[in-house]
């Protein structure tokens, strides 16, 4: 690996690596032109000052009690989400690719889940394999045939971007049933605008502070038209749940209510919601619980987080769920594979945003390669995420991958093979030093069959630890506030 000279104070100990993209700096170590700001700014600043901002974002986040769960923890579980105070900026000319790129992924998703549940086109003509679809553990066998409001299966979506060594912005997966994370984004915010209050507004950033409203709009055209003013609720699983401290945010900031499912019941296949003031029909749930434990009486029969009867309320018409049941399907590992093809299929037009490159396990030929090459490969399941059931070949041990092979041979449809990818770097306020650390890119994108809107920005997930590729808050990842550029 080569690396390019080191940069002047407070860059002392910054290292541009050529073996990726530097998200800063050039490959002569030169700051890039929509960096040149910020890179003087820091440039004013000591690391004591810097490390006085850094204390006051955390002290933010702390007052505000900002936190994250994670599971299987024995020292505790909730932690205060990590930050880091220097933002990642990305241009205007950037920025238009990725999101054209994104709302043609999610129009060509939701035509395909419309098809699937429906028709099942894209399965006749052999684009998709018919046994892919139907080993989903995500594929909801009773949602053949149910309308959904204008087709929309997918209306609010985060999608995980990587940033490669040729400066191209490639898709490393879609998060299509309950994304998380958005709150994150809008409390980054609002935290630099303390932090870099001047900085901020002589940039040139364009705000993200519309998404609440974004939001409720979407969630409000998905309503019966006859109701006029629908009534939503978000429903959470509770308390204990790792993205408990987003629902509440995103309650709060669109002015609905924050539900569990002991707070609803179904009577005559209609929702409602349980108030101090009798029961009140619920038109529109914005659900952060996943398909299994949604009803009781449909699904798991031990769920209780769920409401029993849901479902057929559902299948009626009578309230709305966003986003739809069986969402799943398009964002199994496995179904990612076949996403450009799906592009092609039904928008007839070439990807404008690539797929990383994927092997695909059930493939006795891809299987054997991957299977050689184990210790050069990012294995991952299919179904999982939040960076769990996971092998990143380069920093496992012999034992940990001869588990993963054992894995893998029993059931090769769980898995997907990706070559280990030289994610961008971004500089990071490290333990007082500013170092370079891997990041990618969580954009936000809502969608209500007319539009499709974007926050301009979304999160960026940064790898903590030095050498680390792992970018999730559950496996010590952190994030810093995203900066997209008027023209």
């Amino acid at each position: 690996m080569t690396a390019a000279p080191l940069l002047p104070s407070p860059f002392s100990d910054y290292t541009c690596d050529r073996a990726c993209y530097d998200e800063m700096f050039n490959r002569d170590a030169e700051p890039r032109a929509h960096y040149q700001k910020l890179y003087e700014r820091l440039g004013d600043l000591s690391p004591d000052e810097l490390l006085s901002r850094q204390q006051t974002a955390d002290l933010s986040f702390l007052h505000q009690g900002i936190t994250f769960t994670v599971y299987g923890n024995e020292e505790g579980a909730e932690r205060i989400f990590p930050f880091d105070l220097i933002p990642r900026v990305i241009s205007s000319a950037e920025w238009k690719t990725i999101e054209r790129g994104l709302t043609q992924r999610i129009i060509a998703l939701n035509l395909f889940l419309d098809d699937i549940y429906h028709e099942g086109k894209i399965l006749a003509d052999r684009v998709v394999p018919y046994d892919l679809i139907y080993s989903c553990r995500h594929f909801r066998r009773e949602m053949r045939g149910v309308k959904v409001p204008h087709g929309i299966y997918v209306s609010i979506c985060g999608t995980d971007l990587v940033h490669l060594n040729d400066g191209q912005y490639v898709v490393l997966e879609d998060n299509l049933r309950v994304p998380s994370g958005v709150s994150y984004m809008l409390a980054n915010r609002q935290v630099m605008k303390r932090v870099f209050p001047r900085l901020i507004a002589d940039y040139g950033v364009r705000p993200i502070d519309h998404y609440g409203r974004a939001l409720l709009g979407v969630l409000e055209s998905l309503a019966p038209p006859q109701h006029h003013h629908p009534t939503m609720a978000l429903l959470t699983p509770g308390v204990y749940n790792s993205a408990y401290y987003e629902h509440m945010f995103l309650a709060r900031l669109m002015g609905i209510e924050m539900v569990e499912g002991r707070d609803l019941l179904v009577h005559d296949n209609v929702v409602y919601m349980r108030t101090t003031s009798g029961l009140r029909r619920v038109d529109v749930i914005y659900r952060r619980v996943d398909d299994d434990f949604l009803d009781p009486l449909t699904f798991r029969a031990d769920s209780r987080l769920g409401v029993p009867g849901l479902f057929n309320a559902y299948r009626a018409g009578n309230i709305v769920l966003a986003n739809a049941i069986g969402t799943g399907v398009a964002d199994d590992k496995a179904v990612y594979y076949y996403v450009p093809d799906i592009i092609r299929y039904y928008l007839n037009e070439e990807p404008i945003l690539a797929n990383v490159e994927t092997f695909l396990l059930s493939d006795p030929v891809q299987r054997q390669h991957v299977l050689q090459h184990i210790d050069k490969m990012a294995i991952k399941a299919v179904g999982e995420s939040g960076g769990y059931g996971m092998l990143i070949g380069t920093h496992s041990t012999a034992e940990e991958r001869a588990k993963f092979a054992d894995l893998i041979q029993a059931n090769p449809r769980n898995y997907i093979a990706q070559p280990i990818l030289a994610l961008s770097k971004a500089p990071c306020f490290i333990d007082g030093q500013i170092e370079s650390r891997h990041i990618d890119l969580r954009p936000y994108i809502l969608y209500d069959g007319q539009a499709v809107t974007i926050a301009p920005g979304g999160l960026t997930r940064v790898a903590l630890r030095r050498g680390s590729l792992v970018v999730n808050s559950s496996q010590g990842g952190g994030s810093k506030d995203t900066w997209v550029l008027y023209d």
